[in-house]
């Protein structure tokens, strides 16, 4: 008679989509975080659920646990892995706030999970501050982000190797675009002098900035960062942030209005999430037949 094996974690993963109808679930995920708690040392109590992202989070007690998607989704989460805990780690000796990672390691049960325990921030997402909050409040807001944003685009090494100018796949999102808009982007970023590369979390939107109770601001999740040109940064958040313009104030109020422009114009043509974020803010990909289309929406819309 064959013994059944009996594992912490039974739900049936087998592409991104059966990944996607469990990552959030505490029943699935509560005794493999447990038995992952027990072996790091650390007290086990309940699991929270937190923001939703691509891997499963949890809240337990004073820490956060991430349980990255195992290889049998279809995505190789090995380098989200290795590119957060180097960005942690970066951000952190430049004196931006980050997340403390306490324990980080591989648990074999019936798929191999990789996982990384954090200490948790006591704070709220900042998009919770900027709702009802004042003009003065938000360009605050947006002046504190961009100290932190100017911290941490210095000059730094490709970390892992992503070419976010030349690299094809990076186009993917575009191509709703008429396609005299995709040709043009294309033009434009191989002859435009882009500089040398910093490093960029890549993601700021409102879901990965914290407010504490002090108005201290912590960045978190960094699986996104990338060594890329410094509008890189802006370029995300000016879309991101585009319903408070008081809070935009802020964050380029060291730059003249040109120089905004331009920089916010630059970035999200290179921008990972880029196609998306202009395809969400305008509606209809159609309106952009060429690249003055977006430039001039940037410029009635956001700068």
């Amino acid at each position: 008679m064959l013994k059944m094996t009996k594992y912490l974690f039974n739900e049936e993963i087998s592409d991104w989509k059966s990944w996607g109808k469990v990552y959030q679930s505490i029943p699935a995920f509560e005794k493999l975080a447990k038995e992952i708690m027990k072996r790091e040392g650390l007290p086990f109590s309940y699991l929270e659920r937190l923001t939703p992202g691509t891997n499963a989070v949890f809240k337990i007690g004073e820490h956060v646990i991430k349980i990255f998607a195992p290889k049998e989704t279809g995505m190789d989460q090995t380098s989200d892995e290795a590119t957060e805990r180097f960005a942690i780690k970066f951000a952190g000796s430049l004196g931006v706030n980050v997340p403390k990672i306490v324990a980080c390691g591989m648990i074999k049960d019936r798929y191999t999970f990789s996982y990384t325990v954090m200490k948790y921030i006591n704070g709220y997402e900042i998009g919770k501050a900027l709702n009802g909050s004042d003009g003065e409040k938000l360009f605050t807001l947006g002046k504190k982000l961009r100290v932190i944003t100017d911290k941490m685009n210095i000059s730094c090494q490709n970390f892992n190797g992503i070419d976010v100018i030349n690299d094809p796949d990076r186009s993917r999102r575009w191509e709703t675009f008429p396609l005299s808009f995709q040709k043009e982007r294309q033009e434009y970023i191989k002859k435009h002098d882009y500089g040398k590369p910093v490093f960029t979390h890549g993601d700021l939107c409102a879901d990965n900035v914290f407010l504490t109770n002090q108005n201290v601001l912590f960045i978190i999740d960094f699986a996104d960062a990338v060594a890329a040109p410094d509008c890189y940064e802006g370029a995300l958040i000016a879309f991101e942030y585009r319903d408070y313009p008081d809070f935009l104030r802020g964050y380029f109020s060291k730059d003249d209005k040109e120089l905004a422009l331009s920089s916010v114009f630059d970035g999200i043509l290179i921008h990972d999430f880029g196609g998306d974020i202009v395809k969400k803010a305008i509606g209809n990909t159609a309106s952009l037949q060429k690249l003055d289309d977006l430039r001039h929406f940037i410029m009635k819309n956001i700068i």
